[in-house]
C-alpha cells in the first residue's frame, strides 16, 4: 500500500453496523472515512448528532467522523465522487440493497458489503479472507455483467457463520460430511442493547429468522470454486443449524457436531488448529489476527465474555474438543459477531482487496 490512505464512504453510518465501522477504522493506517452516509432521515445532520442517544460502542465517537454531515446514501453519483470505495451496512430491503449496490459499482465505486442481497449472486465474492480468498478471480467477470471498469461489489458472509466455518476449513482434507451447529447468539446481532430491547434481559428466543438457512447454505459457497464467470458451490458438507438469541452483548458461540469420510485423531484435529493460518496473516494485514485460531484446554473456554475480543475481536477460540455417541466430534467456537462477524470481516476482507490491487485511489 502507498502512504496515502484510500477515502472510504460508511453507507448505514448510523445503524449497529456502521458505528462499529467507523470505530473500527479510526486511525486505521490505510483506509480513512471521509464521508457517512444513511437514510434520507439522518442526511444533513452532523454525525454526531445522527447518533446521539444510540451510539453503541464502549469508546467515543471518534473526533473527525462525529463533525462529518451525513449524506443521503442514494445519492450515489454525488458519493462516488468524493471517496475510493464505500463500506456498506445500509438497513434498507434486499431488492433496495442490491440495486443501491449495483447502481454504485457501476459508478466505478467498490463495495465491500455487510448486507446479504447479493450473498447468492454467482460472480459476487462472498468472503472469509482466510478462508477463500481465490474467489477475487470472478470479479473480472462480475466488471463485465456490470459495465465497470474498476467497481464491483464483495460481501461477507452472515456472522452465525464465523465461528464454526473457520474451525472446520482446516479439517477438509479429512472430508466432514455431516455437521450439526446450534450456535448462541448476541443480541448486537439485532442491531440491539439491553436498553433498546429489555425484553432480552433473563430470556432466550428459539428462532432468528433467516439465520438457520443463511448458517446451512452460505459456507457452501465460501468452500465453492470459481468456474469461468461464477462460483459453483460445493457439495459437501451436509450442515444441520439451529440459531438461538440468547442474553449476551456481543459474541456468537457455537456448538458444533461433526462426521468425518476420514476421522481424524484428536491431536491431528489441534495441529491443525494451531497451525491453520491464511492469506491475511501470511501478508501481514493491519486487522488480521494472529494467532487466527486459539484453542483452549480449559473445559470452562471459550466463554462469550472473556474471549470474543480474541485477536481484537478479529480471532475465532475454539474449545471441549472432544468424541461424540453420534458424530466423530464435538467442540465449541466463539467469534465475535460485529467485529469478525460483521464490519471486522469486512475490513479485513478490504484489506486484502487493496493489498491485491483491487482497492486504489481514484
Amino acid at each position: 500500500m502507498s502512504q496515502k490512505k484510500l477515502k472510504v464512504g460508511v453507507l448505514g453510518a448510523t445503524g449497529m453496523v456502521g458505528q462499529r465501522f467507523v470505530s473500527l477504522l479510526e486511525n486505521h493506517p490505510w483506509f480513512e472515512v471521509t464521508l457517512v452516509a444513511a437514510s434520507a432521515n439522518s442526511a444533513g445532520q452532523k454525525y454526531a448528532d445522527a447518533v446521539k442517544g444510540r451510539w453503541a460502542m464502549k469508546g467515543a465517537i471518534p473526533a473527525a467522523t462525529a463533525a462529518l454531515t451525513v449524506k443521503n446514501a442514494s445519492d450515489v453519483a454525488a458519493i462516488s465522487d468524493a471517496v475510493d470505495f464505500v463500506f456498506c451496512a445500509v438497513d434498507m430491503t434486499k431488492e433496495e440493497t442490491a440495486r443501491l449496490e449495483e447502481d454504485y459499482a457501476r459508478h466505478e465505486t467498490p463495495v465491500v458489503s455487510n448486507n446479504s442481497a447479493h450473498r447468492a449472486t454467482p460472480d459476487v465474492p462472498m468472503m472469509i479472507p482466510e478462508i477463500n480468498p481465490e474467489h477475487v478471480q470472478v470479479i473480472a467477470a462480475q466488471r463485465k455483467r456490470l459495465g465497470a471498469r474498476r467497481g464491483f461489489i464483495v460481501v461477507k458472509p452472515n456472522c452465525s457463520i464465523q465461528s464454526y466455518v473457520p474451525a472446520i476449513h482446516p479439517l477438509l482434507e479429512f472430508g466432514p460430511r455431516k455437521i450439526a451447529v446450534c450456535t448462541y447468539q448476541a443480541i448486537s446481532g439485532a442491531g440491539k442493547t439491553f436498553e433498546s430491547w429489555p425484553e432480552m434481559v433473563d430470556n432466550v428466543i428459539p428462532f432468528i429468522k433467516g439465520e438457520e438457512e443463511k448458517s446451512e447454505k452460505e459456507p457452501m459457497k465460501i468452500w465453492g470454486r470459481v468456474e469461468g464467470d461464477r462460483i459453483v458451490a460445493a457439495r459437501d458438507p451436509v450442515i444441520s443449524s439451529q440459531c438461538i438469541r440468547v442474553p449476551v452483548t456481543d459474541g456468537h458461540l457455537a456448538a458444533v457436531f461433526v462426521q468425518f469420510d476420514r476421522k481424524p485423531s484428536r491431536e491431528e484435529v489441534l495441529a491443525r488448529w494451531r497451525s491453520f493460518a491464511g492469506k491475511p496473516q501470511q501478508l501481514g494485514l493491519p486487522s488480521a489476527p494472529k494467532p487466527f485460531l486459539t484453542y483452549f484446554e480449559d473445559d470452562s473456554r471459550p466463554q462469550t465474555r472473556l474471549d470474543r475480543d480474541a485477536g481484537n475481536g478479529q480471532g475465532v477460540t475454539i474449545g471441549r474438543l472432544r468424541p461424540d455417541a453420534i458424530f466423530d466430534y464435538r467442540f465449541v467456537a466463539l467469534s465475535h459477531n460485529t467485529v469478525r462477524g460483521a464490519a471486522g470481516g469486512a475490513v479485513l476482507t478490504a484489506e486484502l482487496l487493496a493489498s491485491e490491487g483491487y482497492l486504489q485511489a481514484k
